[in-house]
């Protein structure tokens, strides 16, 4: 018998500036509204052939096409469109998306890397992925933030990041170690989709990309979304190193963000993570998601040991005055596992105290910051 869990107590968006803030997610929850995929497979693109292969008139139509999109969200929203009732068209802007990022895999730029490879070609970039992805595991989450729960959760192997003190190197960084030790099922477009269908008759309120990190899999996704019809809410679960043309993609068909933001000192990112030009890159993204996509979002910042002051003040500085709406999880998971209880890191070989949190949560009260409810 199929176990189908609830969505996490109403007693919880009695919070005004919760219910407030994620409107739009809680209604696609509760099956009164539409998510944003299946409005892109209804809107048209028209006056492009689907022979069209030039990268350059593909993505002119693209842009054209996203301010039709964002005229039918909000149709749709206010009840002036019935979405069942447009015929579905020959070419849809989700079908645009698809075409765009199946040509992007064969010159590799999903991630800030850009590292040009063609994965359909069987070259391998600093994923380390080909043309298909790679599922760790995918099952329901409760251990989420608390308006996310019970979640979807899609665990790709890789990730574009060489975090040093990761805990999940497992899957992140080790999963293909030599090319020998592959730690996950080879999976395409259609296997997500019914890993998708899975979650959500199992009770899933949301879909959650993650990893690793879900960034070298957006073609896939993507692709599967062509298929799924389920009105379930779309999350983006990541490290935010995205390109441009990779946001552009996604903006318009993720319905929820829940992006990483662990980082103010380039030069640390460079040192943990092996990133080129993280704050630049990563606020970029959180701003254009915030601005051009739903809004809808909670940033994730990992408080690490001597790193308040450093990282954690303008982080949340940043947030006040760029990202205001969006909710802060401040959080004291971070543990010197993985290659950070080396002697070369002997800054952050320990754990976070109760003093730091403290005074980064007193910040963030200071601040405006709205952290409590997630």
């Amino acid at each position: 018998m199929v176990r189908i869990l609830r969505m996490p107590s109403e007693s919880i968006w009695l919070d005004p500036v919760l219910s407030e803030r994620l409107t739009r997610y809680r209604a696609i929850c509760k099956g009164k509204k539409i998510a944003r995929f299946l409005i892109a497979k209804k809107t048209p693109v028209i006056g492009l052939d689907d022979s069209e292969n030039n990268i350059e008139k593909i993505w002119l139509k693209h842009k054209e096409v996203h301010h039709d999109f964002n005229s039918l969200v909000k149709d749709c929203d206010k009840g002036n469109v019935i979405l069942k009732d447009i015929e579905s068209p020959e070419i849809s802007f989700l079908d645009l998306k698809a075409k765009i990022a199946d040509k992007i895999i064969e010159n590799c730029h999903f991630c800030e890397r850009r590292c040009h490879v063609n994965r359909k070609a069987g070259e391998t970039g600093i994923c380390k992925l080909g043309v298909k992805s790679v599922v760790s595991s995918a099952f329901l989450h409760v251990g989420e933030e608390p308006p996310l729960v019970p979640s979807g959760t899609i665990f790709f192997a890789s990730c574009v990041f060489k975090c040093v003190f990761c805990q999940n190197h497992d899957i992140s960084q080790d999963w293909n170690k030599d090319n020998i030790n592959i730690k996950g099922n080879e999976v395409g477009s259609s296997h997500l989709v019914a890993i998708q269908q899975k979650l959500i008759s199992e009770g899933a309120i949301n879909i959650n990309w993650v990893g690793g990190d879900p960034i070298p899999n957006v073609h896939n996704i993507i692709q599967s979304l062509q298929t799924l019809d389920n009105n379930i809410v779309q999350l983006w679960n990541s490290n935010m190193y995205l390109t441009q043309e990779s946001m552009n993609l996604l903006v318009d068909i993720m319905d929820f963000w829940l992006p990483d933001l662990k980082f103010r000192d380039n030069a640390f990112a460079k040192r943990m993570s092996g990133v080129n030009n993280y704050w630049e890159t990563v606020i970029r993204n959180i701003k254009f998601a915030y601005t051009e996509g739903s809004g809808e979002i909670i940033i994730r910042h990992l408080c690490m040991p001597n790193r308040i002051e450093k990282d954690t003040y303008p982080i949340l500085d940043w947030v006040k005055d760029e990202v205001p709406l969006a909710f802060v999880n401040i959080m004291a998971q971070y543990r010197p596992e993985y290659r950070a209880n080396r002697s070369e890191y002997k800054d952050i070989n320990r754990r976070v105290t109760t003093t730091e949190m403290q005074l980064a949560r007193q910040y963030a009260d200071k601040n405006g910051i709205a952290w409590r409810q997630v």
